[in-house]
């Protein structure tokens, strides 16, 4: 049996299970709490800024219903996109609330308290930097390309802007740390041969029923799916109840081929207050993610009880 080595651990947001997500506060806490990567989700301006953000929507994570009123596009949502960089300047980033306005994770940070604001790629990349510099522990970056062939359809191509943000903060090799994610195979095949990228890339599986992209992620699980995207990407980033199998509550039988073929696992997301179907306890599903399907990683909003759960067992040092 090949040594087990210790998952990374990937703070989904930040501390998001703490604090509210993708601020840089949430970042600083990851940081603190011993996070190997952070997480930055990317959506693109008006102004053809890099924001970091979860959504193309704004209503579910800002005050912005509050501050523009009247610019919603038809669907009722604020969008991304039709804001520039000083008019998201002026919103108060939140707790994630539903749509009545109720927070998703009640027992979490307090949606009304705090003056939190959301902020760009370059500020976060700058402030990455800035936490090596004066700590002399690197972090690693583990940006998400939304939604690709929705911003080519308002008019912007957020994958060349990421490729020369990275580029630009001296990201450029394969041992370098940062992961690109992403849902769409086909924007990952751009990097890979258009860009030619040697950035290390990860396929994120989740379920059809999101339309988050076009990539089909039945294909992806199958042989075939997973041969064409082992010539592409380092790893896969699947969403915890596809690696399961329901009938026996093992890893699901594509868990095993994609290792074989060289892919990692990172899936998402382990959070304490929302735990996976079949999991009564946290330490359950940490246990089953690492000893059973034997993950190279995973997402959590909560990295400081990764972290412990990670000293506490086999594992000493960082992998």
């Amino acid at each position: 049996m090949a040594t087990l080595r210790r998952p990374l651990v990937i703070a989904h947001r930040g501390a998001s299970g703490y604090l509210p997500e993708h601020t840089l506060a949430a970042k600083a806490l990851a940081f603190a709490q011993g996070a190997d990567y952070l997480e930055q989700d990317l959506v693109v301006s008006r102004d053809d800024e890099l924001i970091v953000v979860h959504d193309i929507h704004l209503d579910r994570i800002s005050d912005v219903a509050v501050r523009y009123p009247g610019r919603s596009r038809p669907d009722g949502r604020f969008y991304v996109r039709d804001f520039t960089l000083a008019e998201l300047r002026t919103l108060r980033a939140t707790e994630r609330v539903n749509e009545a306005g109720s927070a998703v994770y009640p027992e979490r940070f307090p949606p009304a308290v705090g003056s939190f604001e959301l902020h760009t790629l370059d500020e976060e990349l700058a402030f990455v930097a800035g936490l090596a510099r004066s700590t002399g522990r690197v972090v690693g970056i583990y940006p998400e390309l939304k939604r690709p062939a929705w911003h080519r359809e308002q008019g912007v191509d957020i994958g060349k802007l990421l490729f020369g943000k990275l580029t630009e903060f001296g990201y450029r090799r394969r041992d370098d740390p940062v992961y690109v994610q992403c849902f769409d195979f086909a924007e990952l095949e751009r990097w890979r041969h258009d860009f030619d990228s040697e950035l290390k890339l990860v396929q994120l599986i989740g379920d059809n029923a999101w339309q988050e992209s076009p990539t089909d992620f039945d294909w992806a699980l199958s042989e075939p799916g997973l041969a064409e995207i082992g010539k592409i990407a380092d790893a896969l980033g699947p969403w915890i109840p596809t690696l399961i199998d329901p009938k026996t509550s093992r890893p699901a039988a594509w868990v095993d081929s994609a290792h074989r073929r060289g892919l990692a696992l990172h899936p998402f997301t382990v959070r304490a207050d929302d735990l996976i179907v079949g999991f009564d306890r946290l330490r359950a599903l940490l246990e089953w993610l690492v000893f059973d399907a034997r993950v190279d990683g995973f997402f959590t909003d909560f990295p400081d009880i990764a972290v412990d759960f990670l000293d506490e067992s086999v594992f000493s040092g960082r992998a």
